[in-house]
């Protein structure tokens, strides 16, 4: 009982770890709380959780040739990730705030086009697997004496802190976005846009340069 409360409560810290960064992803979610909603923003966050839990997988199945891929290419998948952030900035720049004050047509589709973009948004950044080998490797995660069940609670465990941090992260933005105004909503997608584009042009630069041997 003792491996299974420690598989338990280590697997909801992992998912937070993971989730918790405020980088590209956890932007987006603050943008789209503001924007279009608390619903919207959170499938976007269950999205995300949804591909750390792949790399978690594939982390845990120890698929080295996963890793040796990543190793060999990192440059190369850092320069297209940085390209992918830089067109997101760009747009989110130039995006119209007043257009969220009107009342959202909400769907099925429209939340599965929010959870597909925080998948992809997140599955872009396969370097994310060296932070999860970290994590698992710092709280001996899963270990290999571990039977069956043990493996499910904790990668349960992981999805369960993830989805558990993006609802606490929508909720805290969504109590504030009252004091939002049209300006302030185009002040903060401009903030967002000129964030991302620093980071999504530093890592651009630092690929290239690497790439090139520089």
């Amino acid at each position: 009982m003792e491996s299974v409360a420690y598989i338990l409560l280590t697997g909801i810290l992992i998912g937070i770890l993971i989730s918790a960064p405020m980088g590209p992803i956890g932007m987006l979610v603050i943008q789209r709380t503001l924007n279009k909603g608390r619903t919207a923003a959170f499938f976007t966050g269950v999205g995300a959780s949804l591909s750390d839990i792949v790399y978690c997988l594939l982390t845990g199945l120890g698929l080295s040739f996963v890793t040796d891929f990543i190793e060999s290419n990192q440059n190369l998948l850092q320069v297209i990730g940085s390209l992918v952030l830089i067109i997101y900035a760009v747009y989110l720049f130039k995006n119209n705030p007043s257009r969220s004050l009107k009342p959202p047509v909400e769907s099925a589709t429209n939340y599965w086009r929010d959870f597909v973009t925080g998948f992809l948004f997140t599955f872009s950044n396969p370097l994310i697997l060296f932070f999860i080998i970290g994590l698992f490797a710092r709280f001996n995660f899963l270990d290999t004496h571990y039977r069956f069940y043990h493996y499910i609670i904790g990668y349960t465990s992981i999805i369960v802190g993830a989805v558990g941090w993006w609802f606490l992260i929508t909720f805290f933005v969504n109590k504030v976005r009252a004091h939002f105004n049209v300006r302030s909503l185009w002040l903060v997608n401009r903030s967002i846009a000129v964030i991302l584009l620093i980071m999504s042009t530093v890592g651009f630069v630092l690929g290239i340069k690497e790439l090139l041997h520089l």
